[in-house]
């Protein structure tokens, strides 16, 4: 009975006496509590977001997320560019990101949280991005100045998410995150800042 209940339902978060005042019959307790258990699975890493707090270790957990896809795209990055320096500059920024993975989960777990939560939908974005740019049937100074181009909008992605964090972090009193926020933030600046500079002198010079 809660199987056909359940398929003609598409949206099973509808609470329980929903379905009491559909049926013609009455649902069985343990009917009610089968249903209810289908809404908590649903529902599972749907956060509430009632507080700073709340709102700081969401940011936390999305920023881990991005980081940790990040770790898995920057050796193809490394891999796809011709020029050696903007190759080192991947594999670089690679050994960082996996620090800023640590930093995140130090952070989390001095609030007592797991790095458990919804993937990160930006960064896989822009992943996706510069993975369609690795297959571009193109020049390799000009596959190379895309591929800075991807790693720039990353970078913003993740200077913008880390600001936040931050700020979220100081009003909040955790100074020692906000401190670790800050170390990752001047990191993820200055590569951004070593991308424009070699797309400026050597990468879009040679894309012309």
């Amino acid at each position: 009975m809660v199987d056909e209940t359940l398929s003609q339902s598409r949206d099973w978060s509808f609470p329980a006496h929903f379905f009491w005042e559909t049926k013609t019959a009455p649902i069985k307790s343990v009917e009610i509590e089968q249903i209810q258990m289908v809404a908590e699975i649903r529902n599972f890493h749907v956060m509430q977001l009632e507080t700073l707090k709340d709102l700081y270790i969401h940011e936390l957990k999305d920023l881990h997320s991005a980081e940790k896809q990040l770790t898995k795209a920057l050796p193809k990055m490394a891999k796809a560019a011709t020029n050696e320096r903007l190759a080192d500059g991947f594999r670089l920024h690679l050994d960082q990101t996996q620090e800023h993975v640590n930093r995140l989960e130090k952070i989390l777990e001095s609030h007592d949280q797991s790095t458990r939560g919804p993937k990160c939908k930006g960064m896989e974005g822009l992943i996706e991005e510069g993975s369609e740019m690795i297959e571009e049937d193109a020049e390799d100074e000009v596959r190379d100045a895309g591929l800075i181009a991807a790693a720039q909008r990353v970078e913003h992605y993740e200077i913008a998410g880390y600001g936040c964090a931050r700020t979220y972090a100081e009003l909040l009193g955790d100074s020692q995150g906000a401190k670790l926020l800050q170390q990752t933030l001047d990191e993820e600046g200055a590569t951004d800042k070593k991308l424009t500079e070699l797309a400026k002198t050597l990468i879009n010079i040679k894309a012309q």
